[in-house]
């Protein structure tokens, strides 16, 4: 008979410290400070300007949890951190880090008081400039494979003009425009995001084929002149009866050959697989 011990618990439950001990070595730059070569500690010190002491703490919690090695005093990055963390690949998953750690770890404190509650305890997307920079960088770095999968694997053969709702900076529109140079887009998101959405479309080869509009998709009028109409990433943050009156706002003004995509963390029917979307 297996015997049964409670390490699954305690993998669990300190998962929390795992998480902030990964998030604080990207705010602090070990990663990027290792590159493609190993280095010891008083040499990353050096280029973080982080005390060796506690740097060491740091670089050691990589090791255990598989992010760096060590071999005598030298620290080399392992191959998923040179890849996603270190700032040298196309594929950099730092500002994700950096959303979950700034923005997300703190709103997941309150997770208790709304399943006790029954009650959206986040409040609205009120974000800060800064924030609202964290978060759009951080969403963009973490959908960036969906993006592509939805490019590359839907038939945009028979659509022209794709309507993004709550398209944020233009991360699934891009996509879809790269590999289909006869679609043109449409981004529909709040103010600021908006804004953001058209410094970050400046310069890009795509931005000829790229609107940006303002509005609130609750309240403000939808555009009506598209044949495919995205709303990524957006239901699995808002309350049930907000995704309903939502989609029947979508349903009024859309064409009715239009196509509707939806694209979010979906989970199978026992809402236990997929882990992430769990």
């Amino acid at each position: 008979m297996t015997a049964v011990t409670p390490d699954r618990i305690f993998q669990v439950a300190n998962g929390f410290m795992a998480a902030k001990h990964l998030f604080v070595a990207n705010e602090i730059g070990l990663f990027a400070a290792l590159g493609e070569s190993s280095a010891t500690l008083d040499e990353v010190a050096k280029r973080t300007g982080v005390p060796r002491r506690t740097l060491r703490m740091v670089a050691d919690a990589m090791v255990a949890l598989g992010f760096l090695e060590r071999q005598g005093d030298e620290y080399r990055n392992t191959s998923v951190s040179s890849t996603f963390l270190s700032g040298r690949t196309p594929m950099d998953l730092r500002p994700a880090l950096r959303y979950w750690n700034r923005l997300n770890y703190e709103r997941w404190a309150k997770l208790e008081e709304a399943v006790r509650t029954d009650k959206a305890v986040f409040g609205d997307f009120a974000f800060t400039a800064e924030e609202q920079q964290l978060y759009s960088d951080g969403v963009e770095a973490i959908t960036a494979g969906t993006a592509r999968a939805l490019a590359t694997t839907y038939d945009f053969a028979r659509h022209r003009k794709l309507l993004d709702l709550g398209g944020g900076t233009g991360s699934f529109a891009l996509a879809v425009l790269r590999q289909h140079t006869h679609v043109e887009a449409t981004l529909f998101d709040r103010p600021a995001v908006a804004a953001l959405a058209r410094q970050r479309l400046a310069g890009n080869p795509l931005a000829a084929r790229v609107r940006s509009v303002e509005g609130d998709f609750f309240t403000g009028a939808l555009p009506d002149d598209h044949d495919v109409i995205l709303i990524a990433n957006v239901l699995h943050n808002l309350l049930p009866e907000r995704n309903r009156a939502l989609l029947r706002r979508v349903s009024a003004s859309a064409p009715d050959a239009a196509r509707l995509l939806l694209v979010d963390f979906w989970t199978d029917p026992t809402h236990a697989e997929p882990l992430t979307a769990a």
